[in-house]
């Protein structure tokens, strides 16, 4: 709350709204229940508190010390905002940070009341704190990429021809639940579906002679994991071994143009200029990265486009990838934190293809 106040200052910014979100849970450290009934976490530069259901005060009390102002069905929220407004202390056209994650309706009841706002998301105050991760989160963060580590190893040694996309999902999920994690996610691509970036786990079996991607992540202790590793089975098909090697160099030019003071839009260009000059560009679908924090996609993001500078702590995955179809298609997946001048990688698997 102390740095949030700190960069509100910095960005002339009075008032904070935020809804049930990431953003909540990381400033407040509360997951409220959340239903259509409007729940608002508001801070000022000399006041903070709850929008809060009557119903839900008393459990949600066991978990911050910020007073609530409390409204119940019968009277609806309009007196208890009111309420919460005139302590914050807002002017009557104050710079307002809106949670860009919230629902529309919250947002709304917010805007109405507040109809001279000059309004803007949470960009350059909770997002742009967020983004700048401390010591506990990067250890966090690093302990849960070795746990995913440990799940690709499982992973690959579950490989043998007659086993499902689905197989090999359980699996991982298996040993994240072995290892106190939860899945996030799990896309297990053979074949030709390595061609489809967002590919959704099915029921294909896995032949010999084929590529197999794999992108999974789990959570634990408030924060995910992300990778992604390739493996292929028996003899290669054609083109599979110049494809992963196009990517390794792409891996490496992006690790080395990461650090603090460089463009997210550098990041990517280090990338894509390898495939590109490999003779691949047509075939790299996607940005070269995104942030990782509490949610698996946060800022920065890592694009042609985004003129972010990147600073100390930042996380963020690095993932080239080049997709053949109806033939196979190949990402390699880290996530790295800059730290002193450099990007550190926080996985320790190697990204050689696992040959099964």
């Amino acid at each position: 709350m102390t740095r949030l106040r700190e960069r509100m200052v910095a960005t002339e910014t009075d008032l904070v709204v935020l809804g049930p979100s990431s953003h909540m849970k990381w400033l407040a450290d509360l997951s409220p229940h959340g239903d259509e009934r409007p729940v608002l976490l508001i801070v000022s530069q000399g006041h903070a508190g709850f929008l809060m259901p009557a119903l839900n005060v008393d459990s949600s009390r066991q978990h911050t010390d910020l007073p609530f102002y409390p409204w119940t069905d019968s009277e609806g929220p309009d007196d208890a905002l009111a309420a919460l407004f005139q302590a914050s202390g807002i002017s009557e056209k104050p710079s307002l940070a809106i949670d860009e994650t919230m629902r529309a309706d919250f947002a709304l009841l917010v805007l109405d009341a507040l109809p001279n706002a000059r309004r803007k998301f949470t960009d350059d105050t909770v997002g742009y704190l967020r983004a700048q991760k401390d010591d506990s989160e990067y250890q966090s963060l690093r302990a849960n990429a070795l746990i995913n580590d440990g799940a690709m190893r499982a992973a690959f040694a579950a490989l043998k021809p007659g086993v499902t996309e689905l197989d090999i999902a359980a699996v991982v999920r298996a040993y994240y639940a072995a290892n106190g994690a939860t899945a996030e996610f799990t896309s297990v691509c053979f074949g030709e579906n390595g061609a489809f970036p967002h590919h959704h786990t099915g029921d294909r079996v896995l032949g010999n002679n084929e590529a197999v991607l794999i992108d999974i992540g789990g959570r634990s202790n408030g924060y995910p994991s992300d990778m992604t590793r390739v493996a292929v089975v028996g003899t290669p098909p054609e083109g599979f071994d110049e494809v992963h090697a196009v990517l390794e160099r792409a891996v490496e030019a992006a690790i080395a143009a990461a650090r603090p003071g460089v463009a997210a839009n550098e990041v990517d260009k280090a990338a894509r200029d390898v495939i590109a000059e490999a003779g691949y560009g047509d075939f790299f679908l996607h940005r070269t990265g995104h942030g990782l924090g509490i949610d698996i996609h946060e800022p920065p993001y890592v694009t042609a486009t985004s003129e972010t500078i990147l600073e100390e702590g930042n996380v963020f995955s690095i993932e080239p990838g080049i997709y053949l179809a109806g033939r196979f298609g190949l990402r390699l997946e880290e996530i790295v934190i800059l730290r002193g001048n450099r990007a550190e990688v926080l996985s320790e698997l190697p990204r050689d293809a696992y040959r099964a």
